[in-house]
């Protein structure tokens, strides 16, 4: 099994320009939080939920009752998440297919020698 750790720090280190064209070096998680909810979802299971922001909707993950947002260093101060039920078509509607393509790939090649199940 993954842990949400592992994950974390695999889908920081393989966020880039081709998963989101907000992407900096300043702030990789910048536009990443559709694509991620999307890669999360496939590995871990649970919800897809989302908070409006000042910029739209802003998607997140749920995970054994849990909340978890992996993109959240985006913002450079708090949000106030207010839980509210998404979808995967939802999410792919803040993304593309080739983006959620490439960073499923990267985060699936990385976590491979972790668990057989990831290749």
């Amino acid at each position: 099994m993954v842990s949400i750790e592992s994950v974390r720090d695999v889908l920081y280190k393989s966020w880039s320009p081709e998963s989101s064209s907000k992407w900096t070096r300043e702030n990789p998680a910048n536009g990443q939080c559709g694509v991620t909810s999307l890669v999360v979802n496939d590995l871990l299971g649970g919800e897809i939920v989302k908070t409006k922001c000042v910029s739209g909707w802003h998607f997140y993950n749920k995970l054994n009752g849990m909340c978890y947002d992996f993109t959240e260093d985006q913002f450079s101060k708090a949000i106030e998440y207010q839980d509210i039920p998404s979808s995967r078509e939802e999410a792919f509607a803040d993304t593309n297919l080739q983006q959620y393509n490439a960073l499923r790939q990267k985060v699936y090649q990385a976590l491979s020698p972790l668990n057989k199940n990831f290749s």
